[in-house]
C-alpha cells in the first residue's frame, strides 16, 4: 500500500492523488449499506481533500439519491429540469447534437443565498477519450496570494448574477418573461470575496468568472483587474487535480471549497452523466 494512503476501521482506503487536493477511496461498495463509520470516513475525506473519486460503482438513479442523501439534503436545480421521477437528479448529456458547455472555472449555483454544499457526478456513457474533468484546491489558492492582495479582499462583498444561465436560456429560445421571472425569483445576491470553510475553518477564495459581476463598493475597474487575478488562481497547476473518466465512476465535491472546469474536447462522443446535489449553507 502507498505510504501515503489510509485506511479506515471499515476497510475503505483513501490515497491522495496531489499534495493539495483530490484524492481517490478504494474498498467501497457506494450501491450497498454504507455504515455510519463508512459515512463519516468518507465526509472527513471529502473534507480533507476537497473532491473524492470512487470507480466502479454500479449505480442506477435510486442508489444514487441514496448514497448522496447520507451527506445531507438533496437540492433542487434553480433552472435546470431534473429527471420526470427524480427532479433532484440532472441527467446530463453531451453528444453531436448537444456540446459540452461547462468548460470555464466555476462553482455551482453562487447566486442564491446558500450555494450547495456539493455534488455527486456519476458516469454511465464516457467518451473513448477525452471528457476529463479538474478541480482546482480554493483554499490552497487563498493561501498562495499575496499580503497585499489578501488585505484588498478582506471584508469585501462581490455581486453574483445567473448570467451565464441567462445567455443559455436565450440560445435555447426560453421566453423572455420566463427569464424574468427567475430575475425575480433569483435576483443578484452578495457574497465574501473571502469565504470561511464552515468545517474546516480555512479561507478560500469565494469568486468564479461564471457568476461574479464586481466586488461592492470599488471602483469598477480596479474590481474587475483584482476579479481577473482571483479568477486566475484556478488555473495554477499546483492547486488542480485532473481525473480522467472511466465508466461507472463517481466524483463527490465540496463546491465550498473548490472550482471545477469540464473539458470539452470530446465533441461528437456522446457523455452521459447523473447529478445529484447537496444543499449548502449561507457563505460567511
Amino acid at each position: 500500500m502507498d505510504q501515503v494512503s489510509q485506511v479506515s476501521d471499515c476497510g475503505i482506503q483513501c490515497t491522495p492523488l496531489t499534495p493539495a487536493i483530490g484524492a481517490e477511496l478504494r474498498n467501497v461498495d457506494l450501491g450497498g449499506p454504507l455504515s455510519d463509520e463508512a459515512v463519516a470516513f468518507i465526509r472527513q475525506a471529502l473534507l480533507d481533500w476537497k473532491v473524492i473519486f470512487f470507480r466502479d460503482q454500479q449505480l442506477d438513479t435510486e442508489k444514487l439519491v441514496a448514497v448522496a442523501g447520507r451527506f445531507g439534503k438533496l437540492a433542487l436545480h434553480p433552472f435546470l429540469i431534473g429527471k420526470p421521477d427524480h427532479p433532484e437528479v440532472l441527467a446530463i448529456s453531451r453528444n453531436r447534437e448537444r456540446r459540452g458547455g461547462e468548460n470555464l472555472w466555476h462553482s455551482d449555483v453562487t447566486f442564491i443565498p446558500a450555494p450547495p454544499l456539493g455534488s455527486l457526478l456519476y458516469s454511465h456513457e464516457i467518451p473513448p477519450i477525452g471528457g476529463d474533468t479538474l478541480f482546482a484546491d480554493m483554499s490552497a489558492a487563498y493561501d498562495g496570494l499575496s499580503d497585499e492582495v489578501k488585505h484588498k479582499i478582506e471584508g469585501r462583498q462581490a455581486i453574483h448574477d445567473f448570467r451565464a444561465h441567462r445567455v443559455l436560456m436565450r440560445k435555447a429560445g426560453v421566453a423572455e418573461d420566463r427569464i424574468a421571472g427567475y430575475e425575480a425569483q433569483f435576483p443578484p445576491t452578495a457574497h465574501p470575496v473571502v469565504r470561511t470553510h464552515p468545517e474546516t475553518g480555512r479561507k478560500l477564495i469565494n469568486v468564479s468568472v461564471a457568476f461574479t459581476e464586481y466586488i461592492i463598493d470599488m471602483d469598477r475597474s480596479e474590481s474587475d483587474a483584482l476579479l481577473q487575478h482571483l479568477y486566475a488562481q484556478a488555473s495554477i497547476p499546483e492547486y488542480q487535480v485532473r481525473f480522467k473518466w472511466t465508466k461507472n465512476s463517481l466524483i463527490f465535491w465540496d463546491n465550498r471549497a473548490t472550482q471545477h472546469y469540464a473539458v470539452s474536447d470530446y465533441w461528437p462522443a456522446v457523455r452521459t452523466m447523473e447529478r445529484v446535489t447537496i444543499e449548502g449553507d449561507i457563505p460567511c
